[in-house]
């Protein structure tokens, strides 16, 4: 290693000799420069050209200075060290992100925000020591040539600065988005027996992805030349279907009606609701229908009344209770119509009003809905009435099946679970006399057949689902408070027996052994009373 180093000073001290040689006689005039900082060259001897076999001193390298003439885009990082460099840099972002600029979107709205708002991405922090790194490459002789070409000319590295893309679709959705105008779809009313168009209009809205990618790949150069105002694509927006379409919506494509005779004037009051909630819907080619989203929320603002709904297999009372019923019959209507169901769930238990695995259940808490898609190529007209406690479903449309096809729609009982045992419950605050039962429920498998006939004849028969019922048994309620223990005794035997109807007949007894005993009562102290 001595050697090595004896061998450089030595070089060094002959190069220094000619260049100053060189120089008294006018030799090399564009070297001048050379001879005139030949002493700071042999100064930083060691520095530079380090002995073979030797890497150089790290620390000594973060101390290196950069050339003057070298920028990293606008910042003049001339004399830095790569630390502050570093910093001079993430000074610059931190200026550039605390910058406001004006996103100008849909009805020329102006939407005043920071660059920090929109998640700006540096990519490319080894740029630094990229210029860095030409203080200490190559030799001396090679480094003085470099500074002085950077001195003359200049050296630019460029900064890549775009931004976090989902980030930024975020925020363009959030708080740009809200300015576009929605396109007004032409739609239908029925009048009577006729339907009325109402004629559409065309929207605009913004384009998020493309905004996206001009900002990705225009911002940064923009905002350099000083542009901070920024026209965002905006896209006009046509109806889904025209009014040409419309006026072909006449043929009736599938029906169905179920009763609620029995129902009481609340349950009838959510079976009207959600059926005037359906009523009137137009669904476009390809667009999903969803039950539940039509008709929620279950509130008493949204005209919904407390009635009896399943839960858990038991009957409670809820918002809402009986608006399955109304499922159920748009879901006999679709069937007819033949459109493509997308999601459909049955009860926990069995339900009186359509037969077996013709149900659709709604339920808020568990997440069951009704949907179903527009697979036919023009629009449909969703009607839905009630009248004589009875709901009705119409499905309109145009017709393209085959004038002689006809579907049929067949419930088959797989199997059958009676409950074997009831339920009853003792109830210390209520009184011997107080029974409150519901009824039990069979348990059922059961599927759905679809029946296709071509010209009367059977072509064929699939199953549209499968479907599982609870068996629950009968429950009650049954008080057993009294001031006679012997009374309450006789109670918890009756309960014991586990039979609703003899819990009933020995309350009955009980309570007419305690009138009995009332009346003897009174009979005597009025016997004791008399003179």
């Amino acid at each position: 290693m001595k050697t090595n180093l004896k061998k450089t000073i030595v070089f060094i001290m002959m190069t220094a000799a000619f260049l100053a040689f060189a120089g008294s006689f006018g030799m090399f005039d564009d070297l001048k420069g050379i001879k005139a900082n030949a002493g700071d060259l042999i100064k930083g001897t060691l520095t530079f050209l380090p002995p073979d076999g030797e890497e150089e001193d790290e620390e000594e390298k973060s101390d290196s200075k950069i050339f003057p003439g070298v920028h990293i885009d606008d910042i003049d990082v001339s004399g830095m060290t790569e630390d502050e460099a570093r910093a001079a840099v993430e000074d610059y972002i931190a200026q550039l992100s605390a910058s406001q600029i004006t996103l100008v979107v849909a009805q020329d709205t102006e939407v005043p925000v920071t660059v920090a708002e929109l998640s700006p991405v540096w990519n490319n922090p080894e740029v630094v020591s990229q210029a860095a790194e030409n203080t200490t490459d190559g030799n001396v002789i090679a480094r003085y040539k470099m500074k002085k070409d950077i001195e003359h000319n200049g050296l630019n590295f460029p900064l890549d600065i775009t931004f976090d893309e989902a980030a930024l679709s975020a925020y363009l959705e959030e708080h740009c988005s809200i300015y576009d105008i929605p396109v007004e779809n032409p739609t239908l009313v029925r009048e009577g027996n006729d339907f009325t168009i109402i004629n559409g209009e065309g929207g605009q809205g913004l384009d998020i992805s493309a905004a996206v990618a001009q900002l990705e790949g225009e911002f940064y150069a923009d905002y350099r030349a000083g542009q901070t105002t920024i026209n965002l694509p905006v896209v006009a927006t046509e109806p889904e279907t025209s009014v040409e379409d419309l006026a072909k919506v006449h043929d009736l494509l599938g029906s169905f009606t179920t009763s609620y005779s029995s129902s009481g004037s609340n349950r009838s009051g959510n079976v009207a609701n959600g059926c005037r909630l359906i009523n009137g819907t137009v669904l476009y080619p390809g667009e999903e229908f969803s039950a539940y989203d039509t008709i929620k929320p279950f509130t008493e603002e949204n005209g919904y009344f407390l009635a009896g709904s399943y839960l858990n297999g038991q009957v409670v009372e809820s918002l809402g209770g009986g608006i399955c019923q109304v499922s159920s019959t748009l879901y006999n209507a679709v069937l007819r119509a033949e459109l493509q169901v997308v999601e459909r769930n049955s009860h926990s238990m069995v339900v009186n009003y359509v037969d077996k695995s013709a149900d659709a259940a709604i339920a808020e808490s568990s997440g069951k809905d009704f949907r179903f898609v527009n697979n036919t190529d023009y629009p449909i007209y969703i009607e839905g009435y009630t009248e004589n406690k009875k709901i009705t479903f119409n499905i309109y449309g145009v017709e393209t099946r085959d004038p002689g096809r006809k579907v049929e729609f067949e419930s088959e009982i797989i199997t059958e679970t009676v409950p074997d045992h009831e339920d009853i419950v003792a109830d210390a605050s209520q009184p011997i006399g107080y029974v409150s039962a519901t009824s039990a429920h069979i348990g059922y498998t059961a599927k759905l057949w679809k029946i296709v006939y071509e010209n009367g004849v059977e072509v064929s028969r699939e199953v549209v689902n499968n479907s599982t019922y609870k068996a629950t048994p009968r429950t009650a309620v049954v008080g057993i408070a009294s001031a006679n223990p012997e009374y309450t005794a006789a109670m918890q035997a009756a309960i014991a027996t586990g039979s609703i109807d003899n819990c009933k007949a020995m309350a009955a007894q009980l309570n007419e052994m305690a009138a009995a005993a009332a009346a003897q009562a009174a009979m005597d102290q009025n016997a004791s009373v008399d003179p």
